[in-house]
């Protein structure tokens, strides 16, 4: 598992969630979704694709927010980071992900850093450190393409054109590498943000995301107070390392 992600940069574990498990997320998500779309009305008819920081206090109440605090911190979910990133995982952000409400809006291939690094820090940060996407798909939906790999490597001539809309190219074209995994509703999908991969809209797309990094003080920084859970919800947490983590880097800035 361990060789699998270091090497491609992904790693797809099916039936990851109980049908207990996803009714209760799919029921809390559902909630969040339903009031963060009456807030973002019209962001969310013109362009949106996901929705961030679904563990503030903004659209959930205490019981969903610490349910889902307590589902991150899960013994379950957080073996698996432990075993990709093993050296003082952090908390970094939740996301949803569902489909543009405009049918014709097509999906653009991306690497996360390039909406806020320059090229040249983008290809530096493929030596650095990484922020690992942990995708858990509540319906089954057509799940996302990727290029295998280039969570180490830069991109291709080709890769560099489409994604960055060179020369009269499109970031939804095609690429030859482009590996497309289809996802059912519990599977787990990890994947590095640093990598070049597009959503596959379609069919009752609704996916939690959770993502993680390592005690990165850049990355850190972007995390917002309002979605890390106080000292009584830390204290119900099956493994609350990766907040403690977090929590304590925030304090030190």
């Amino acid at each position: 598992m361990i060789e699998s992600y270091r090497e491609n940069g992904y790693l797809l574990i099916r039936n990851f969630l109980s049908d207990n498990e996803i009714g209760e997320l799919r029921t809390i998500l559902n909630e969040f979704h339903r009031l963060w779309q009456q807030e973002n009305a019209e962001f969310y008819q013109q362009q949106a694709v996901n929705s961030a920081y679904l563990t503030r206090n903004e659209f959930l109440n205490s019981e969903q927010r610490e349910r889902l605090f307590q589902f991150i911190g899960s013994e379950k979910v957080m073996a698996v980071v432990k075993a990709l990133l093993p050296k003082q995982p952090c908390f970094l952000n939740t996301q949803l992900f569902f489909n543009p409400v405009n049918k014709k809006q097509t999906n653009y291939w991306h690497r996360d850093p390039q909406y806020h690094l320059s090229i040249e820090q983008q290809q530096a940060a493929l030596a650095s450190f990484d922020v690992m996407h942990l995708r858990l798909p509540l319906l089954d939906e057509p799940g996302i393409e990727l290029v295998p790999g280039t969570h180490k490597r830069w991109d291709s001539t080709e890769e560099l054109q489409v994604r960055l809309e060179q020369d009269g190219h499109k970031n939804n074209q095609s690429l030859a590498q482009g590996k497309v995994i289809k996802l059912f509703a519990g599977d787990l999908l990890v994947f590095s943000a640093n990598m070049i991969h597009r959503g596959l809209y379609g069919m009752d797309r609704l996916a939690l995301d959770i993502l993680f990094c390592p005690p990165e003080p850049s990355v850190i920084e972007f995390v917002r107070e309002d979605c890390l859970p106080n000292n009584d919800i830390l204290a119900e947490i099956e493994d609350n390392s990766a907040f403690v983590n977090t929590i304590k880097l925030k304090a030190l800035n």
